[in-house]
């Protein structure tokens, strides 16, 4: 590796590199001021072809309920408040009865293709 970058710099001569100036210069005539006041500063990062979720996946939250049920990773995606997520962090997910129901009823619901109403499901037990 020493002997590689030793090549490497070896080559690197200063008479191989050069900035043209009239380059920069045209590119600095071309450039639009952007100031972090007007309304439209970061349009040229909005993307126009976003696109937006409006239900969680079944198939994700089932898997989630699977493998981290008692943490309660399945109901954080499914967008229940943090204080629910906390005790099933807590009680491991009500000593993994309630997570075992949970992934139950996700299972259903993936069956049924619809999960709607545990979504944005405020109690502790989903169902």
């Amino acid at each position: 590796m020493l002997v590689f970058l030793g090549l490497f710099a070896v080559q690197a001569n200063v008479s191989n590199y050069f900035v043209d100036h009239a380059a920069l210069d045209v590119m600095f005539e071309q450039a639009e001021q952007v100031d972090m006041f007007s309304m439209n500063a970061m349009a040229p990062l909005a993307s126009t072809n976003a696109t937006v979720v409006s239900e969680p996946d079944a198939a994700i939250a089932f898997i989630l309920a699977w493998f981290v049920g008692p943490l309660g990773i399945h109901r954080a995606y499914l967008g229940t408040s943090t204080g629910t997520i906390i005790a099933y962090i807590l009680t491991l997910g009500g000593c993994g009865i309630v997570a075992f129901v949970d992934w139950v009823v996700l299972l259903i619901g993936l069956v049924n293709n619809d999960i709607s109403k545990y979504v944005d499901n405020p109690s502790f037990f989903m169902w």
